[in-house]
């Protein structure tokens, strides 16, 4: 398989999908946004399909490419942990996640989300620059 065809087919879908709920239903999709409303129990309906439907990604996958995704996970699952609690927390704090942000916010060309996503990326080099002098 070409080394690029599954990132590219991913990202299509990710650009599909953000279009459609806009589209279709005025919202953004916001993946930290569309759960923590399925969790209060607002827009059942909708995020409840949304999220079945990023679910059904590696479904999605196996059909294009007659195999499933390899993933391969080298951080300890503390780190994991840590990373994603910080990952939630940021993105309560930023109002959005890199989904909302990165995805739609840049296409709309919002400034709080040009500042959100410049941040993303920044923490992200700072974090890699962090532990690999660590040794990690």
């Amino acid at each position: 398989m070409n080394t690029y065809m599954s990132p590219l087919a991913g990202g299509m879908l990710i650009g599909l999908s953000a279009a459609m709920l806009l589209l279709l239903n005025g919202r953004i999709a916001g993946i930290s946004g569309i759960v923590g409303r399925l969790a209060q129990g607002i827009g059942i309906a909708t995020n409840t399909a949304f999220v079945i439907g990023l679910m059904l990604g590696p479904v999605v996958f196996l059909g294009l490419f007659g195999e499933w995704p390899t993933i391969t996970i080298t951080a300890s699952l503390p780190l994991i942990a840590g990373a994603g609690l910080l990952v939630g927390f940021g993105s309560r704090m930023g109002s959005g996640c890199t989904s909302g942000h990165g995805v739609l916010g840049l296409a709309r060309l919002s400034p709080r989300s040009m500042a959100a996503v410049a941040t993303f990326l920044a923490t992200g080099v700072a974090a890699v620059a962090i532990l690999k002098g660590f040794g990690g």
